[in-house]
Order: structure tokens, then C-alpha cells, then sequence
């Protein structure tokens, strides 16, 4: 028998999820026969259509299903960190082949199922796996895969970017919890472009970095009217330029500036095209290419050749859009110079993989 299937756990899985490009939900048969690839993704404490992190991670995995990689796709939307077990084994306990979770904080849940379903492929998006660095094959899960970004080069950019484009000499980031080690890469390499750009361009420039530390997960992503009002607060002191990096609350961020007359710079894929409201005034993205970056593993968790471990995917910037006339030649050079020695290593952002 290819998979253990529990009726229950189906039937929980049909209520709380949606089918991408009209499939309809799995039956016990389509489950358990080989040749049906079935694909779950447990989304981090947010919404699926979060415009940002949870939405390019479920785009990765409707990709495989275009594609013809997968043959049924769904998620489950956590709404409490406490659930993050109980919705990875609705999908291992109704029989699919590979789950994706999303996020830093779902790591813990996402390695403990895999060691208790050991014949599911877990890809866990932005997840970085200590024990592959150790000398102890004890701790190896062959069946976790984490799925990293140099998410300090993304920020890097963008940073450089907005002390480029900056009058005021004053640029701001609105981030969700340093406590995430993706999150603080993005805010500290935002920090160290800019720096960088100064010593380029002669210049100084004041950066405002303000993390959504004073709450817990359940609500540091998910608080638009904070990263608004903080936005607010930034563009106050001068700020011509917010980078918001943090799901809804960095969307929030990004609006408020947009609305306001200032640059938007969106986080984790091209929000140009996703933030619409701020897309008139959205200066490029600090982009991860995590949906090419799922879709690319799960073709590798079907035709059995993905490892346990940690993979890497790329980062950069997005397009100047509507933008594009108001950025300067120079800029646009220098922008090039500087993502082409990012990826050669020649220019390095110094930023640790986690917070000191």
C-alpha cells in the first residue's frame, strides 16, 4: 500500500482548503494510487493571498500543478502557530506525497512530521537545517528539505536603491520580528546597501529600521494598520522611500507610502504586480524567487532525486514598472554593478545568517 489513509483526516483537509485550477478534492482512490502526485501547503500565520510570502510559496506549488508535476494541489491557512502540527498531518494522515510549509516558524513542526513520515517529502520554505553542518548523521531527516534565500543581498539592493533615489537623504524599513532570521536579513542588508551607495555616490543617508517586536507571531505579519501608522511616522521625519518587509504589515507600510506621494518597495516577489493600490508608486522589490524555487523542488520530490538538507534559491530586484523614466541612467548602472558582485561575491553585505 502506497500511503496509510485515514477517511477522517480527508474529510477534514475537503473543509478547509481550496483546489487550484478546479480539481476537485482528493478521494481515497486518487490518493493512494501511485501515479496521483498530491501536493499540500500549511500556510504560516496569515492568509494564502497574503500578496507576499504565503501567496509565492502557493503560486510555486499551483506552478507544479500547470506544469503537470502535480496532480492535486491545497492548502490549509493557519490562523494559531499552535495549530502548525495539526495542520501538517491533515495532509500526511490523508495520504500525500509532499508538503510544503511556509515560514521560519513552522521549522520545528515541519522537521518533527517528517521524522513521523518518513515516506513524505517536507519542503520547508525558509527553514535553514542546522544538522546538515553537523558531525552527527543521527540528526539527518532525508525527507526535510529547507528552502533558503540570501534574503541580505535582496535587501541590499533595495537599500542601495532608495539612498540612490532619496532627496531627503532619508529612507525608512518597516519589518515584521527580527526573531525571524529571514526577516532581520532583509532589514539589516536594507541598511547595509544604502550604506553602501553612500560611499559610491558621496552621500549620507539616514536609514529608519523599525521591526513588529512587541508581538508575538500571531499578529507581527498580519498588522497593516501598524505598519501604516509607522510608515506615517518615518515619512514624518523625512523618509522618501519605505521598504515594507513583512507580509501584511509590510503591505500596509508600502501602501501608506505609495498614497502619501513616496516610494513603495515591496518584499519577497514583484508587488508591483500584486500590491496594485501601491503600484503607481512601487520604486522595484526586494524579490526571493521562491515560486520558481518550490515548483523546481517538487519536481525533484516526484521524480525522487531531491535530498534532505537545505537548498538555495536566488534573490534580486524587481523592474522600475511606471517608475522606470524617473530612475536615472547612472542609478540604473550602478544597480547592475552592484547585483552583478552580489552574485559573484566580489561586493559582500556583511550581514550575519541570524541575529547576534
Amino acid at each position: 500500500m502506497k500511503k496509510l489513509y485515514f477517511v477522517m483526516a480527508l474529510l477534514i483537509v475537503a473543509s478547509m482548503v481550496l483546489t487550484a485550477c478546479g480539481a476537485s478534492a482528493p478521494t481515497a482512490e486518487d490518493c493512494t494510487k501511485a501515479e496521483v502526485f498530491c501536493v499540500g501547503l500549511v500556510t504560516d500565520v496569515g492568509k494564502i493571498n497574503d500578496k507576499s510570502f504565503n501567496q509565492s510559496a502557493w503560486e510555486g506549488v499551483q506552478k507544479s500543478n500547470t506544469d503537470g508535476v502535480a496532480d492535486v494541489v491545497q492548502f490549509i491557512e493557519t490562523a494559531d502557530a499552535k495549530d502548525y502540527a495539526k495542520n501538517i498531518s491533515t495532509f500526511a494522515d490523508a495520504g500525500y506525497d509532499a508538503i510544503v510549509t511556509v515560514g521560519f516558524g513552522l521549522g520545528e513542526a515541519t522537521g518533527a512530521a517528517a521524522l513521523a513520515y518518513p515516506n513524505i517529502k517536507f519542503i520547508g520554505v525558509d527553514q535553514f537545517l542546522d544538522w546538515e553542518y553537523d558531525t552527527d548523521a543521527a540528526n539527518d531527516v532525508a525527507n526535510h528539505t529547507g528552502l533558503n534565500f540570501p534574503e541580505d543581498n535582496a535587501g541590499f539592493l533595495v537599500g542601495a536603491l532608495a539612498a540612490m533615489m532619496s532627496e531627503s537623504g532619508k529612507i525608512g524599513a518597516v519589518c515584521g520580528t527580527d526573531v525571524v532570521p529571514p526577516v532581520w536579513r532583509f532589514g539589516e542588508g536594507y541598511k547595509a546597501g544604502a550604506a553602501y551607495a553612500d560611499g559610491v555616490k558621496g552621500t549620507t543617508t539616514e536609514v529608519f529600521v523599525v521591526y513588529h517586536s512587541d508581538v508575538g507571531f500571531d499578529k507581527t505579519f498580519t498588522d497593516p494598520e501598524w505598519g501604516a501608522q509607522t510608515a506615517k511616522s518615518m515619512m514624518d521625519q523625512g523618509a522618501d522611500s519605505i521598504f515594507g518587509c513583512g507580509g501584511l504589515t509590510g503591505n500596509g507600510a508600502v501602501t501608506a507610502a505609495a498614497q502619501a506621494g513616496a516610494y513603495g518597495i515591496g518584499v519577497d516577489t514583484d508587488q508591483y504586480l500584486t500590491l496594485t493600490e501601491a503600484a503607481p508608486r512601487m520604486l522595484s522589490s526586494a524579490m526571493k524567487m521562491i515560486t520558481p524555487g518550490v515548483a523546481d523542488l517538487l519536481v525533484k520530490a516526484k521524480d525522487g532525486s531531491i535530498k534532505g538538507g537545505n537548498a538555495f534559491g536566488s534573490a534580486g530586484y524587481a523592474p522600475f514598472h511606471d517608475l522606470d523614466s524617473k530612475v536615472p541612467a547612472d542609478v540604473k548602472a550602478e544597480m547592475e554593478k552592484i547585483n552583478t558582485g552580489l552574485l559573484d561575491g566580489s561586493i559582500k553585505t556583511n550581514v550575519p545568517p541570524v541575529k547576534p
